[in-house]
């Protein structure tokens, strides 16, 4: 009797572990029927964003939907890294937004000097004391001084690299509302050419760059939002008879000045206003009209807004397009400020920031090398 127990035991043991592995054996068989093609869509595109060029265009070649979803993300610009100046020291630090990496960089051979405005890899430079004013290239280590100049309390920028034949430099400051007086010079001059220009509509300019060069002419956005236009050619100046961009009474609040920013695409003019407790509210220029246009979206565009120079990128990861990056890192240098236009929102969430307590000097998007395997 014992023994038929044992017998009957064993029976439903084996029973039961023939059914364990049978239904294992189910599942592996479904899993192996799973195709990588099904990946969900959010998680693809987290891959996709993270390869490099070449293996994002290997990896679209699997199917329809990796096609699409690499090429919706797929990165042939590079975005501009933020240059960070120290109050002390010769140690610089070099922000990449897309790989969200800090490297430091040791310039010595500008000590004492403050960043004025950048382009092309390109910084131009002023140094207070001697009233020294040059270019600078922090990947190349080239130099290019320009003639001595006092500027203070002017914006300044310049047209293109110092290496091309067709560099100018612009600088304007106000002298009355209605006068300004506007200084240019190009590399290999041995003097700065100065003229005052009166203008019909006010404009009064600050420290704080608002200045974009476009189809061979400098704009110029004032204080209170009017739009100055120097063609350097004809050296002609004006005031565009544009009435400034609308925002809602409460932008117009503490520092509201200082908290603007201006750029470039394609030949558009945009400008960013910003306030500490709202969204971000970009125009665009209509060059048609004259009039200037909210934008509800930058169609996958990216701007990089500083003080001192404004960038815009297409083509970056998806992660990162129709959004404007602010110059502000948080999370102990990990990630920058951004606004995203898509989501309506800030990120980190809650990162809007008071602009009135950053010194313009402190840093400035700059464009990579071209070769930026070489420098990191």
């Amino acid at each position: 009797m014992a023994g038929k127990k044992r017998r009957k035991l064993k029976s439903l043991v084996e029973t039961r572990t023939d059914g364990k592995r049978t239904k294992t054996e189910d599942n592996e068989e479904n899993l192996e029927l799973q195709n990588w093609s099904d990946l969900p869509t959010e998680l693809l595109e987290l891959i996709m964003s993270r390869l490099t060029l070449e293996d994002n265009i290997r990896a679209s070649v699997l199917c329809k939907r990796w096609h699409a979803v690499a090429v919706s993300v797929r990165v042939v610009n590079q975005s501009p890294w933020l240059m960070y100046f120290p109050k002390f020291g010769n140690l610089y630090e070099i922000y990449d937004p897309s790989q969200r990496k800090t490297y430091p960089l040791e310039l010595p051979e500008l000590y004492g000097s403050r960043v004025c405005y950048t382009k092309d890899s390109w910084l131009l430079l002023y140094r207070p004391r001697t009233h020294r004013v040059f270019f600078f290239n922090p990947f190349t280590r080239a130099m290019i001084k320009l003639p001595r100049f006092e500027l203070t309390y002017q914006i300044v920028a310049f047209s293109c690299a110092p290496t091309s034949p067709s560099c100018v430099v612009f600088t304007v400051k106000h002298i009355s509302p209605t006068v300004v007086a506007i200084s240019t010079c190009q590399p290999g001059a041995t003097e700065w050419v100065t003229n005052n220009h009166q203008n019909r509509l006010p404009f009064v300019s600050s420290i704080w760059n608002k200045l974009v060069f476009c189809k061979g002419v400098f704009y110029c956005l004032s204080l209170t939002g009017w739009l100055g236009v120097f063609d350097p050619q004809k050296r002609d100046w004006g005031v565009l008879a544009v009435p400034p961009p609308k925002c809602p009474d409460n932008f117009f609040a503490k520092n509201w000045w200082k908290g603007k920013f201006m750029a470039e695409h394609n030949g558009d003019i945009l400008v960013i206003y910003t306030c500490c407790s709202e969204n971000p509210i970009i125009f665009k220029l209509d060059q048609s009209t004259m009039v200037w246009e909210e934008m509800k979206t930058l169609d996958n565009v990216t701007l990089f807004a500083s003080f001192l120079s404004s960038h815009s990128r297409t083509d970056l990861p998806g992660i990162m397009r129709n959004s404007v990056y602010f110059s502000k890192v948080r999370f102990f240098g990990k990630r920058c400020i951004s606004y995203s236009l898509s989501d309506c929102r800030y990120y980190p969430r809650k990162q809007c920031y008071d602009w009135g307590e950053q010194d313009p000097f402190e840093n400035i998007w700059i464009e990579p090398p071209q070769d930026v395997s070489a420098f990191i």
